[in-house]
């Protein structure tokens, strides 16, 4: 009797720890904090990212149209900026002498309208993606100003008409393309928020309603 008593006793001792009412797992809430923590921390850091290689980028082509005007001294000798009487595209595209448009290309320099077509475009780029507004209509334009400057220099030669080496270190991938990409890349994800006017750009009625000029 004692005996079939401590059997029937047996399982009322192990139902607290193998009985179906048992109380719901904990959630874990502190990883699942720490992941969103994580998610947050590193979509902040890529805004950044993305905001500085905008700036970077858009300064690029800044910097190009001041030294072309004035003469800095870098890429244009002092005293032949553009505003000094010098032509921005004469020295480069003068000089093409490999490509499937070299001809055409060396026709162009030194054209008036070839000048302010190439100085508006770095001036309007430069701006516009450093402020952060425009970004898609900049990606579109800029990568065509560097479209034209790869066709003229023309990276896959390895010599030039004249037998001299090109010196070209990429048959496909130069400064050019990356540029282009950092362009459409800067475009593509909006970077114009953070350090930027994108938000008040974004906010205006012409642009909301045509999403192509955001």
């Amino acid at each position: 009797m004692t005996a079939h008593e401590h059997s029937q006793r047996g399982p009322v001792f192990r139902l607290p720890f193998f009985g179906r009412r048992r109380d719901p797992a904990p959630e874990p809430a502190p990883a699942s904090a720490y992941a969103a923590s994580t998610h947050v921390h590193t979509h902040t850091a890529a805004d950044r990212a993305l905001a500085a290689l905008r700036i970077l980028t858009g300064f690029i082509f800044l910097w190009a149209f001041l030294d072309k005007t004035f003469g800095l001294g870098y890429s244009t000798s002092s005293g032949k900026g553009w505003i000094q009487g010098g032509s921005p595209t004469s020295g480069f595209l003068s000089h093409v002498a490999v490509g499937p448009m070299a001809s055409t290309l060396r026709s162009w320099a030194g054209a008036w309208w070839a000048d302010w077509l190439f100085m508006l475009g770095l001036l309007a780029v430069g701006v516009a993606v450093m402020a952060g507004v425009a970004l898609r209509l900049s990606a579109v334009a800029g990568t065509a100003m560097l479209a034209l400057m790869w066709i003229a220099s023309w990276p896959p030669a390895m010599h030039q008409s004249d037998g001299s080496p090109t010196r070209s270190t990429n048959p496909i991938v130069n400064y050019h393309v990356i540029y282009a990409a950092a362009l459409i890349a800067v475009a593509a994800t909006g970077a114009g928020a953070t350090w930027g006017l994108g938000r008040l750009w974004a906010r205006l009625p012409i642009v909301r309603d045509h999403a192509w000029l955001r």
